[in-house]
């Protein structure tokens, strides 16, 4: 998977719209970098809830990531947009929250609006995939070769977990790859081939 594109409004850190071009890099590495609260790990959130409906740490699931910064009327969403196997797919989401209305009380107070949770995938042909919420999200899964779990184990390495792996020692390093890995059935086979040998 290739980034593109990445569009926040009001979402985590952001409490305007912003929008990541990735078009313009080359190579195919990105180091994202910034002070502390910067909003580096909101960039990987947006694109973890785009594809997954979650963020990339997983301990907040999208419906927190409305921005406390954002205006009552703003949407919040994130739209991203990637090329995977030579084709190009863009996804657009929004987690259920609550925004003013377009219209007022009788009292002249602004009315909150829930706003549903909603997904949608175009596809390389430029056609939005028909399907419910749950399907949608079953057919990223399947372009993508990946759950989310499998994702943020390969494509994204939490911050907390590349700090310990900086300062480890060798064996820790082994640990911390076997658990982001999820090697620990190899080293089984590996142990039992040994026993055996």
């Amino acid at each position: 998977m290739r980034p593109i594109r990445l569009e926040m409004s009001a979402f985590g850190s952001y409490a305007g719209r912003t929008v990541i071009d990735f078009s313009n890099i080359s190579g195919g590495l990105f180091l994202v970098t910034g002070d502390t609260g910067a909003g580096k790990t909101t960039i990987f959130d947006a694109i973890t809830y785009a594809l997954y409906d979650r963020t990339s740490g997983g301990r907040r699931d999208g419906n927190m990531m409305r921005s406390q910064y954002a205006k009552e009327g703003a949407d919040t969403y994130v739209e991203y947009t990637f090329s995977y196997q030579d084709q190009v797919f863009q996804i657009r989401r929004n987690p259920e929250y609550l925004r003013a209305g377009k219209r007022r009380g009788k009292d002249g107070e602004v009315r909150m609006v829930r706003e549903a949770a909603k997904v949608e995938l175009i596809m390389p042909d430029g056609q939005v995939f028909r399907g419910k919420k749950r399907e949608t999200d079953q057919k990223i899964i399947e372009i993508m070769g990946l759950t989310a779990e499998q994702f943020t184990q390969t494509a994204m390495i939490a911050q907390g977990d590349f700090l310990k792996l900086l300062l480890a020692e060798s064996r820790e390093r082994k640990k911390i790859f076997s658990r982001i890995f999820q090697t620990e059935v190899c080293s089984r086979v590996q142990e039992e081939l040994k026993k055996r040998a």
